[in-house]
């Protein structure tokens, strides 16, 4: 016997707009891990990351009635907590309330030349990659994490994080070249042989 299929994100978002609570519930549920995960990986406190989260769904709510019908929820969401984010580093950078992420990305990219050299690769792989990762401006870790962990194209980011698709690039060429640069160290330096 076939398990029933789980409705999609795009059809609990249309039922929770027409007042259905349970469909609420349902797509917290699916949400609110991934969204979790996205504001972790930018602000270590889990704390920040749970207060983040609150106000990306108070903000989710309050424009549920914007939601357009068939568009797909996950870069929805994404952009609201992407403003959110933005919001969060404006305060904790002291950027103009205008600041966008490219003033964001400026002012990252600024800080992270400053402190390229100071990491080493030492322990095993799997922290070794973390540091590395953490070590990237914020500007291109979000890009990655959208990328490769909530599998959005770079069209999709670009909408998410209010910016261009050239820039988004961009921003993944510099964050894998630095990755690449970083651990480099751990690459086989031999032939593999089995």
């Amino acid at each position: 016997m076939n398990a029933p299929s789980l409705p999609s994100d795009e059809t609990l978002m249309a039922a929770y707009v027409a007042g259905d609570r349970r469909a609420f519930e349902q797509l917290f549920a699916r949400l609110a891990p991934r969204l979790h995960r996205f504001f972790r990986r930018s602000f270590s406190a889990e704390a920040t990351a749970d207060d983040l989260l609150q106000v990306t769904f108070l903000k989710l709510h309050r424009a549920r009635d914007t939601y357009k019908t068939g568009m797909r929820v996950a870069p929805w969401a994404f952009a609201i907590a992407a403003r959110v984010r933005l919001d969060e580093f404006r305060s904790r950078k002291r950027l103009a309330e205008d600041g966008d992420e490219e003033a964001l990305a400026r002012a990252d990219e600024a800080r992270a030349a400053e402190t390229r050299d100071e990491g080493t690769l030492d322990g095993d792989t799997a922290d070794a990659v973390r540091r590395a990762v953490e070590a990237l401006p914020e500007s291109q870790r979000v890009v990655i994490h959208l990328n490769r962990f909530e599998d959005m194209t770079f069209a999709e980011i670009a909408r998410v994080l209010g910016t261009t698709e050239g820039a988004v690039k961009l921003r993944a060429f510099r964050a894998y070249g630095a990755l690449r640069q970083a651990l480099a160290p751990l690459a086989p330096t031999g032939p593999v042989t089995s």
